[in-house]
């Protein structure tokens, strides 16, 4: 197994949300595991940097727009994908590091720490509420609450393939990483910004090759040109 990884550095508060609430508390809640820790699932994060991918790739000429198209493919998979065309990366949850994770799930079952504990100490509850644009007042039963997780927090997800990726497939990973500036929830309207960075995780070493691949792409491309 050839594993690379994937660091998300929140620069601004984010929420992941999983799309309901908790009665009483907040609007919308943040996805979290079984001890408190706030985690982005690999599903989301793998549809993030397809759409990052495809936005890039759209805005090229015609030769390269196939090229890089057909690479994606291949890197990400199509729908409804049989065995030959299946992804040829799986995407872990992005998740907060190891050791960490380790150390307070000990604490947890020692009952010196608990779920909720942990929640609270990585995240805080933000509200807002609709402006009526001719009164200048806030809008009657607007009001809304949700979790978000706090700035500066770095998470990491492992990018997973069978065999070596090419080159092409690295680098058209590589330029949709250096895109993906926002996820999560409200992304649209401030929340979620992010520096995402890829390494190679081969022998333990976790070079950051981010750069490296995105001036291979910019090679590659005029070359096809």
């Amino acid at each position: 197994m050839i594993i690379y990884q994937l660091k998300i550095k929140l620069l601004s508060d984010t929420t992941f949300g999983r799309g309901d609430g908790v009665a009483g508390l907040i609007d919308q809640e943040v996805e979290h595991d079984s001890y408190g820790f706030p985690y982005l699932r690999g599903r989301t994060l793998k549809g993030l940097l397809r759409e990052e991918c495809d936005n890039l790739i759209a805005v090229l000429q015609d030769d390269n727009l196939a090229y890089w198209k057909n690479i994606a493919c291949d890197l990400f998979g199509t729908p409804g994908s049989s065995l030959g065309t299946i992804a040829a990366m799986h995407v872990g949850d992005a998740s907060l590091p190891d050791d960490l994770r380790e150390a307070v799930a000990w604490q947890i079952k020692d009952e010196t720490l608990t779920k909720e504990e942990v929640l609270e100490s990585l995240t805080t509850i933000r509200r807002q509420t609709a402006i009526d644009s001719q009164t200048g007042t806030a809008d009657e039963g607007s009001l809304r609450s949700f979790r978000v997780v706090i700035r500066q927090l770095e998470f990491k997800a492992d990018l997973l393939f069978e065999t070596q990726p090419s080159d092409e497939m690295l680098s058209i990973l590589a330029v949709g990483v250096l895109a993906l500036r926002r996820v999560g929830s409200g992304r649209n309207r401030g929340r979620g910004y992010v520096r995402c960075t890829l390494h190679n995780l081969h022998n333990n070493v976790g070079q950051e090759i981010t750069q490296d691949y995105v001036s291979l792409f910019s090679k590659v491309r005029e070359a096809v040109t």
